[in-house]
């Protein structure tokens, strides 16, 4: 799946129930084009999806494997850690949502990934 979006907007990023999505973005992060691939993943072990993030002309691991943490009450940006990567031009920033308002698990897990919203963008937050 190929998606694009500049550094004035933000993208959703499309999930579905498989255990292991892959897809690859054209972004803009902080004005410079990449081409980045996206993994989803869950884990069983710890009922937990996770996200990965790789520069896909390069071939570098950028983000290994962080838990999407939903933002509840404040917005956690789970790449804030990875703003010193790419020469300090980061990787943006990811929001883990609830897509409604009650879900069954505070978090994504099990079954229940799309009931949740993933947003990817340039940087969002200082």
């Amino acid at each position: 799946m190929n998606c694009e979006f500049t550094s004035s907007s933000g993208y959703l990023l499309p999930l579905n129930s498989s255990p292991r999505q892959v897809m690859t973005l054209n972004v803009t992060l902080d004005g410079e084009p990449m081409q980045a691939q996206v993994e989803i993943r869950y884990l069983p072990a710890p009922d937990q999806w996770f996200f990965s993030l790789r520069d896909h002309a390069t071939g570098e691991l950028l983000v290994n494997m962080i838990p999407l943490i939903c933002s509840r009450g404040e917005v956690n940006d789970l790449l804030l850690p990875f703003r010193h990567l790419r020469e300090g031009k980061g990787v943006g920033s990811l929001i883990c949502l609830r897509a409604g308002e009650e879900t069954e698990s505070p978090d994504p897990a099990a079954g229940n990934l799309q009931e949740f919203s993933i947003l990817w963008s340039d940087r969002m937050l200082n």
